[in-house]
């Protein structure tokens, strides 16, 4: 597995190409993200979406018709890809395959496993892709996705985290901003989160 990263727009939302077998998946196309993409690509298979802030969904519409790529986005946060809840101009996309929950499937004979973490957005997600995980906005180095937005949740956040806890293994964590970590490094520190958002409800 390759893996390119870029930090893209005023949030420095990372973008990942990952490529396994010589196939490309976009991970979170955000702000100004199409030149990167189309100059570190090779085989391009699909767009997947960890959520539907803007910062992370900016450039897929245009990834997607200059490409001709499906998107794949989870079913909680479809209506942020059309809708721009945060009014910050986004344009709009339309997912072509709603991810359910948990779920897993392969794109080109690779394995992708959606991990549902619902909290920070609805439908907040982890993609798992072999031993890796791309985080978006769940889970970053030493911290965790804000709960107080329009549609974010803490009870869920709550439930996450603790679902997060129980998950045997160690991954590796590339997150929607910031440095990689690993699973084990995150699940010393869940617990101390817990007790954080528990705080505010």
């Amino acid at each position: 597995m390759q893996i390119k990263m870029q930090p893209m727009g005023p949030y420095q939302t990372n973008c990942y190409i990952v490529t396994v077998e010589g196939k490309d998946f976009i991970i979170d196309p955000g702000v100004g993200a199409t030149n990167w993409v189309l100059n570190n690509i090779t085989h391009p298979v699909a767009i997947l979406n960890t959520h539907g802030h803007f910062d992370h969904v900016w450039s897929n519409a245009e990834v997607k018709k200059v490409l001709n790529l499906p998107i794949y986005c989870p079913k909680g946060d479809a209506f942020m890809l059309a809708n721009d809840p945060f009014s910050q101009g986004t344009p709009p996309s339309h997912p072509d395959v709603l991810i359910n929950g948990d779920e897993e499937f392969e794109l080109e004979g690779i394995k992708i496993r959606f991990r549902h973490f619902p909290g920070h957005t609805p439908g907040c997600s982890v993609i798992e892709i072999g031993d890796v995980w791309f985080s978006g906005d769940f889970i970053f180095e030493q911290s965790i996705g804000r709960w107080d937005f329009p549609n974010s949740s803490g009870k869920d956040m709550i439930k996450s985290l603790e679902k997060a806890m129980q998950i045997k293994g160690d991954y590796t964590i590339y997150p929607g901003h910031g440095m990689s970590t690993t699973l084990k490094a995150e699940q010393k520190v869940m617990p101390f989160w817990i007790k954080q958002v528990r705080r505010t409800l």
